[in-house]
């Protein structure tokens, strides 16, 4: 079985062959432009405190992070949305792993903007054992400082290429979180964190698997 980061490549080269240039600049200026907000420096990080919280999952039951620490450390994984095939590949990687997860008694969880309509569409064409919880308004990426707005120039090549933040969250903000992962223990501290405002970026599952 091929390892995310391979899969990753993969579909950077269909991407790349399937994309009108223009678009795929589009996208490379995106990026380069997060860059500069300089997210990964200024988010919670290893050694800071998670703060709580109260998400609502799939079936529009809300879960604290205290209740989901009862049960041991807890691994949450920020992603874009279901839209997103990055971020797909992510979900789909963790999903590969999860009993290596569970073997070590932790509760893995994955968040994101997207209405729960959405979320529930990937869990179950994914097959995701773990639980998809909404961040409505980006509230909790915000707290953390994970979340950025896509810039306006951006936006309208997401409308062409069939997405619309708008229907997809709910709401107008085009706001979005930076992928990120991170492993919380059960006094709340941050024992392992993955963030990078370059979307096509994401996390080695074996070490995350390593640092719990």
């Amino acid at each position: 079985m091929k390892n995310l980061t391979q899969q990753i490549t993969e579909l950077n080269e269909g991407l790349s062959q399937q994309l009108p240039a223009e678009i795929l600049e589009a996208f490379r200026r995106s990026i380069q432009d997060l860059k500069t907000e300089n997210i990964e420096n200024n988010c919670i990080k290893t050694g800071d405190q998670f703060p709580d919280f109260s998400l609502s999952d799939i079936s529009g039951n809300n879960v604290s992070l205290h209740q989901l620490l009862e049960n041991g450390k807890v691994i949450i994984a920020f992603f874009r949305g279901s839209w997103c095939p990055y971020c797909n590949l992510e979900l789909k990687a963790l999903q590969d792993n999860l009993n290596k997860i569970t073997d070590k008694k932790a509760t893995l969880i994955a968040v994101s903007p997207q209405e729960s309509g959405y979320s529930k569409e990937l869990k179950d064409t994914h097959h995701l054992d773990f639980d998809v919880f909404t961040d409505k308004d980006n509230i909790l990426a915000k707290q953390i400082g994970i979340s950025f707005q896509l810039q306006d120039y951006a936006v309208p090549i997401y409308h062409n290429l069939g997405i619309n933040l708008s229907d997809y969250n709910g709401n107008h903000h085009n706001e979005l979180p930076v992928p990120a992962v991170f492993i919380i223990d059960t006094d709340f501290k941050v024992t392992y964190s993955f963030t990078d405002s370059n979307y096509m970026n994401r996390i080695d599952i074996q070490e995350l698997i390593h640092q719990l």
